[in-house]
């Protein structure tokens, strides 16, 4: 009896965190298909707003630059972080310990202390604040998680890959690029995608960063929702978690991959 009450206790509580949690998702959800111009009461289904959203110019260049920030902070911290990765994996050097410590920091520091350090180091060196300026602000943070990604698989691949590529007569950018890189391929791709998924939706460094005609798309979501809630918002709202959660499962997908290369 005491441990079906206690099995009871700990599924209501789950049931209410679960609630908690995604509760406000479908009521998001329902209301993107109501056909009044308000989330103030339902009076018809439509799929409107969702083709509305897709027209509008303002969301359309908002989107583009989210785009923009996304793609390329990806794209460096994809290299940065696969080297950075596999130089403290491999070698040996003065101040190591101190360097992983702080090259994964990003991770654990709150948004916004990351926001306000990097605007006063801007404005301390005079940089004027552009789309430059958050693409450099998300690869901070960015490469971090492509770099963890890299080094769970670095851990249990067999070091000795590259000296037989070598003693084959590889010169060691081939020995990289032939032999490690393929290896490493599938936790690259799956710290990519969660890093994207996150600049994607990142606000407040973007905020902080971002210059005079420089507007990302959580950006504009939060401009147009400071008054109201229209419809077409849910619909957008719905269509960057639909999204978001499909890039989130492909990464899952690419670290379990990843994961059972190590048994085998």
């Amino acid at each position: 009896m005491r441990s079906q009450s206690k099995f009871s206790w700990q599924a209501l509580f789950t049931l209410l965190m679960f609630g908690f949690m995604y509760l406000p998702i479908a009521v998001l959800s329902f209301y993107s298909f109501n056909q009044a111009p308000n989330s103030a009461a339902w009076t018809g289904f439509t799929f409107s707003w969702y083709s509305q959203f897709l027209q509008d110019s303002r969301i359309l260049s908002a989107l583009m630059d989210s785009l923009a920030v996304s793609i390329s902070a990806v794209a460096l911290s994809a290299v940065i972080g696969t080297l950075m990765a596999i130089g403290l994996a491999r070698y040996q050097f003065l101040g190591k310990g101190l360097y992983q410590g702080m090259a994964y920091l990003p991770l654990i520091i709150p948004d916004i202390a990351i926001a306000v350090a990097t605007l006063v180091f801007l404005a301390t060196i005079a940089v004027p604040l552009s789309l430059w300026t958050v693409i450099a602000a998300h690869v901070v943070f960015c490469l971090s998680y492509v770099a963890l990604s890299v080094s769970t698989r670095l851990v249990d691949l067999n070091p000795h890959l590259e000296e037989a590529a070598l003693d084959l007569g590889a010169t060691p950018l081939q020995a990289l690029v032939m032999v490690l890189l393929p290896q490493l391929m599938p936790a690259i791709i799956s710290g990519c995608l969660l890093a994207f998924v996150l600049s994607m939706d990142d606000f407040l460094i973007v905020k902080f960063t971002a210059g005079g005609g420089v507007t990302t798309l959580p950006m504009e979501i939060f401009s147009r929702i400071r008054v109201s809630v229209k419809p077409d918002m849910n619909a957008l709202s719905v269509f960057l978690m639909v999204t978001s959660g499909f890039v989130a499962i492909v990464a899952e997908l690419m670290r379990q991959r990843t994961h059972k290369k190590r048994f085998q």
